[in-house]
This record gives structure tokens, C-alpha cells and sequence, in this order.
């Protein structure tokens, strides 16, 4: 069991790295020392006053995200292992989340696939003033990672608003390569939808590498905890402005069937699942905080996502807009000599997106390194290829079994599942 902290005061910090209290301690300050960059303090004032339940997931997102980063796993793939986690967290309001803390640990124990324990402590009242912002309304809020779903979704979300209405968008960043490529985004569509009014929030808040001593935090990389800390500053935007939160995401992948037995523990992601985002959705409502979400795009394939962008703007242009996204898993490329940001081609990630642009009738634009003809980056792409177990599972097929493993939430038909999935498959097997 590995017991961590997250303290807004570097007293309690102090004290708590004095007498080993805690495997790991992580200090969050508005200003002074800290643990975390990326321009966003504890109590969100950039955000203007955010209801104190919202800001309160922002906090435990970022707890959970350090903790995650901070405890190496001990193996990988079929053999990955199941953590656990004693984690307290400075919140506004103790009761209501210690009322809600076992809710609390079985959501975040499905995103990552370990164990949770769930603490609080009373976090220091603000001292600063949290002004209130104007103009903070809009009538949609959507999450915009840079990936082709979130493009597709923020492109047709201002599609369907007309003009006096607007959206604003949410991007969180760990890789700085993908901070240009939000960017080109939000560019892109007001040049593709003409005077729609919208807003770009982008945050790049995250865990240093040094403790308060100056030494080194580990650094496990199979972080699947990211998306919660992404959700919670959308709900936090999404409180501010008044609106729903989108996070589109097609279907199948949101569904993840393991490709194998391989392909579970950390390699399998419910980053989007409709059971994560449920539970997630009911939690905030349950303590009082705003938690409105929605998948536009749970019912869809990847292809058939983009075949809507194509019927919006044209098929020249969808190919454009959508080449210029990033669905690759893997930022590394750089340490094989390749440009930031390229896409290697043979992860999940970039088999379904070369899956959709062929189903949706789409020329693909995109430069993958395993297309390179000089065989440049054979290593690289050697080593990140999931080509042969995607076509043992292509082969395969859907079976009911691989339905009844998807922990499906309450409601969802496991023949809508089924379905869904085969229609995912059949466009997979486009590839072969």
C-alpha cells in the first residue's frame, strides 16, 4: 500500500515529509513552491469562482494523476499488476466527500485498474479574491485533445450552433507537441464554420519531476489515469459557462474490446468507457458539483464519425482538417530522429484512424513513420507495432464473451454493443 499526500500548504507538507507520514507528499500553491506547473493554482482563478465541489475533482484528478505517475508498476501486458493506493486529498468540504470516498475509489479504480483508498483533509480558505469573469456563457462545452475525435466533435458541434450561440473548448496537454496541433485546430474552424463564437481554454498543468528535497519522483509511464484530471477542468469550464460537457470519442474505441489476453491491464484504456463516464457524470451530481457529460459520438465508429465531418465540409476539406490531427499513442518519436508530434502508424491509436479515413471514402493525408521508404524509423515502428495482434482480432471477430467482458453500465443493450463493435472490426478489416 502506498500512502501519498496532496497539501495546499507547505507547512503541512513540511510536517508530513518530517515525520514519514507518507510514501510521497505533493504540494499544489498558488504561489511559492510546488510540485505542479502549468499556470493553474489550486482554487482555479483563472477560471473566475468555480463551484467549490468542481474545484474539489480538479484537486483529486491531480492527486490521482502524480499518485499514478509516482508508483512504478511491476510488469507489463497480460502480467501488468493492480496498485494500491492509500491517497489523502485537500478538499473545501471533508463530509460529503468522505460520504462519497468508496463511489469515489471504484470509478477511479476502473480508469486505472488499481486499488483506492480515498482520505480528506480541510484544504486552506482561499486569501486571494476570485473575481467574477464575464462572458463566461456558452452553449457547449468540448474537450479538444488534438485526436481526430476531438476535432471531429468540436468541428461539428459549431456546425449544429448558430450564430447566436458559441462553444468553448478544452485542451489539456502533457506533451508540448501537441499544444500547436490544439492550436491549428481552433484555427481551422473558424476558418471552416464562418462566425462561430468560441472560446479555447488550454491547460498544461502536471507533475514536476523533483520533490520538495530535490530529488528525483519515479516516473511510470502507463498513466491511465490522465483523463480524469482532463474531465475535471471540462466540468470546471463547463460549471463557468453553463453547459453540458462533450467528450467526443467514437464508440467502439470508448468500448476498447482487448485485442487478446495481451492486450488488457495497461494496455487497455476506459478512458472514455460509457460505464467511466456514467458513474462519473452521477458522482458529481450526487455531491452537489456540476457534472453534466455527454458522447455525442457513443453510438458511432471512427469512420462513421468522419463521414459526418466530410458530409459538413466537403471531402477535400475534411481530409485536410483531419490529416492535420494526432491519434498517435506514442510522443517518443523525436528520440528516433523523427519530427515532434510525428505518427508512428502502427499503434491502435493510428490503425483506427487509418481504418476511418478508408471507411469514410477520405484521403488520408497524414505522414506515418512506418510509411517512411528509407525505413529510417524501422526500430521505432518495429517496436510499437500492433499490426499482427489487430489482425488476429480482425480474424477473430466479436464474440459474445468479448461483449460480456466490456462492463457495460446499466441500460447500455449488449447487442447495441456487439453491433457497434462488428461495424468497428468490419472497418478494420479495410486494412488487410
Amino acid at each position: 500500500m502506498s500512502r501519498l499526500l496532496l497539501t495546499l500548504s507547505e507547512t503541512t507538507a513540511d510536517n508530513a515529509l518530517q515525520n514519514g507520514s507518507f510514501d510521497e507528499v505533493f504540494l499544489w500553491t498558488r504561489n511559492g513552491r510546488t510540485n505542479f506547473s502549468g499556470g493553474v493554482d489550486p482554487y482555479l482563478a483563472i477560471l473566475g469562482a468555480v463551484h467549490p465541489r468542481n474545484v474539489d475533482l480538479v484537486r483529486i484528478a491531480l492527486a490521482v494523476l502524480a499518485a499514478d505517475r509516482s508508483v512504478y508498476r511491476k510488469a507489463w501486458g497480460s502480467n501488468w499488476n493492480a496498485r494500491d493506493f492509500d491517497l489523502t486529498v485537500e478538499v473545501d468540504d471533508i463530509g460529503i466527500w468522505t460520504t462519497h470516498a468508496e463511489q469515489l475509489a471504484r470509478i477511479v479504480g476502473f480508469l486505472s485498474g488499481d486499488h483506492w483508498v480515498f482520505s480528506f483533509a480541510q484544504a486552506p480558505v482561499s486569501v486571494g479574491v476570485d473575481l467574477p469573469i464575464e462572458g463566461q456563457h456558452h452553449d457547449r462545452t468540448v474537450l479538444l485533445s488534438g485526436g481526430a475525435d476531438s476535432a471531429a466533435g468540436a468541428l461539428l458541434s459549431a456546425s449544429e450552433l448558430s450564430g447566436d450561440h458559441s462553444q468553448s473548448l478544452v485542451s489539456q496537454y502533457s506533451s508540448t507537441v501537441i499544444s500547436p496541433v490544439q492550436q491549428r485546430i481552433v484555427r481551422a474552424i473558424k476558418e471552416l464554420v464562418p462566425g462561430i463564437r468560441q472560446v479555447h481554454h488550454q491547460f498544461h498543468l502536471h507533475r514536476l519531476s523533483k520533490r520538495l528535497d530535490g530529488s528525483s519522483f519515479r516516473s511510470e509511464t502507463s498513466t491511465r489515469s490522465r483523463s480524469l484530471l482532463f474531465l475535471a477542468l471540462g466540468l470546471a469550464v463547463a460549471e463557468r459557462a453553463g453547459s453540458t460537457l462533450w467528450i467526443p470519442e467514437n464508440g467502439f474505441a470508448s468500448l476498447n474490446p482487448p485485442l487478446g489476453p495481451d492486450r488488457r491491464g495497461a494496455l487497455s484504456t476506459h478512458t472514455t468507457h460509457p460505464r467511466f463516464l456514467r458513474e462519473l457524470s452521477a458522482l458529481m451530481q450526487s455531491v452537489g458539483g456540476h457534472g453534466l457529460i455527454e458522447n455525442p459520438f457513443e453510438t458511432l465508429t471512427k469512420g462513421e464519425m468522419f463521414r459526418r465531418v466530410a458530409d459538413v465540409v466537403g471531402v477535400d476539406a475534411a481530409s485536410s482538417y483531419l490529416s492535420s490531427t494526432n491519434s498517435c499513442s506514442h510522443t517518443d518519436a523525436r528520440y528516433s530522429r523523427a519530427s515532434a508530434g510525428s505518427s508512428c502508424g502502427v499503434c491502435f491509436g493510428c490503425l483506427v484512424r487509418r481504418a476511418a479515413f478508408n471507411a469514410a471514402g477520405i484521403p488520408d493525408a497524414t505522414i506515418y513513420l512506418s510509411d517512411d521508404a528509407n525505413g529510417r524509423y524501422y526500430t521505432f515502428v518495429r517496436q510499437k507495432s500492433i499490426v499482427e495482434p489487430l489482425r488476429d482480432f480482425v480474424d477473430r471477430g466479436i464474440r459474445q464473451r468479448d461483449v460480456m467482458a466490456m462492463s457495460l453500465p446499466e441500460g447500455y443493450p449488449a447487442q447495441d454493443a456487439r453491433a457497434l463493435s462488428q461495424r468497428g472490426v468490419d472497418e478494420l478489416r479495410g486494412l488487410f
